[in-house]
């Protein structure tokens, strides 16, 4: 064999490889291609369900950011107002004194202070805590600052004495009231 006729025999080869590889690609074009229509319709599927997604993301941010502004201005000035709680058991002790004393115009001047002081923190959303000798003691509520032994067995384990007030802000406690417990 010449050259020439191994040379015509491998480009026969190489045509009957392409043809045969030619043949096995168009068929899996056929099988798996999708046509124009339906790509660009899964296309538009994938698109859609990630806009959805997204919108469904910004809008669950919307509402926790919402949440937590609201919050924050049910509490803005938290600080303040406990800062401010020392003053109102101080106006407590005065009015206290100033009743045993004979001036009452005085008396009347401070309880007039005190009142507006108490409606402004009112008006902020500061409520006391109603607690008197005889309520049941709950830890979750009040704060017991000693026990001591009870006048009678019915004042076991309940309030004998409020030494200090409680207050909540909203539906947050802020201060505890500071309770003296019978045992």
């Amino acid at each position: 064999m010449s050259k020439k006729d191994k040379v015509q025999e491998m480009d026969e080869e190489l045509k009957d490889a392409s043809t045969i590889q030619d043949e096995e690609l168009n068929g899996e074009e056929t099988e798996g291609a999708l046509s124009p229509e339906e790509a660009l319709s899964e296309e538009l599927e994938k698109e859609k369900d990630k806009f959805l997604r997204l919108f469904a993301e910004f809008e669950n941010f919307k509402k926790r950011t919402s949440k937590e502004r609201i919050e924050m201005f049910k509490t803005a000035g938290q600080e303040v107002i406990i800062a401010l709680l020392p003053v109102l058991d101080d106006f407590d002790r005065a009015l206290n004194e100033l009743s045993k004393s004979e001036d009452k115009e005085m008396f009347k001047g401070v309880e007039l202070i005190n009142n507006k002081l108490k409606e402004t923190l009112k008006g902020k959303g500061l409520e006391q805590f109603e607690v008197k000798a005889g309520d049941v003691f709950d830890a979750e509520v009040h704060d017991a600052i000693t026990q001591i032994p009870a006048p009678n067995k019915k004042m076991k384990g309940k309030i004998i004495d409020v030494v200090e007030k409680g207050f909540k802000l909203g539906d947050k406690i802020i201060r505890h009231p500071k309770v003296v417990v019978g045992n």
